[in-house]
């Protein structure tokens, strides 16, 4: 059974037995699990506005992070474990892992723990997000609002 595509993205997610499966060209939401120096791991948690029963593993390579400046991304100034991203499927991967992409102004962190308090970091512009308690700044890809 083939399904349109809920909110955004151009791909048609599909559905197979009640379970919501990533195709390329979904937006997803992601939570960022792991981080290296080359890539960070994630878990897809939602496929074009839909919640997914079962989380899918995804990754975001340094490359796929923002479409300008490729060679300069430091993936630690850009995500942090716990972030909540809006990404895109940009291809199936390996046999473990969907390929991710933040390259474009919508896409990116949509929401972040701050390191000191553990509330809620608001984002002051495209690639810094601020502790309202402390107001301690932080770099990350900050996904523009939709």
């Amino acid at each position: 059974v083939r399904r349109g595509s809920g909110g955004g993205g151009g791909g048609g997610s599909e559905q197979v037995g009640g379970s919501l499966i990533p195709q390329v060209g979904d937006v997803v939401f992601a939570r960022i699990t792991r981080i290296n120096p080359r890539l960070c791991n994630a878990e897809i948690v939602c496929v074009n506005g839909k919640a997914v029963e079962d989380t899918f593993a995804g990754v975001i390579r340094s490359q796929d992070v923002r479409a300008a400046e490729v060679d300069k991304v430091d993936i630690y100034d850009c995500f942090l474990p716990s972030d909540v991203v809006r990404a895109v499927v940009i291809s199936l991967g390996d046999t473990r892992s969907y390929y991710l992409s933040t390259a474009e102004n919508e896409l990116g962190v949509v929401q972040a723990k701050s390191p000191f308090t553990g509330e809620a970091m608001v984002p002051v512009s495209w690639q810094e997000m601020m502790c309202p308690s402390t107001q301690q700044r932080q770099k990350r890809k900050v996904a523009k609002v939709v």
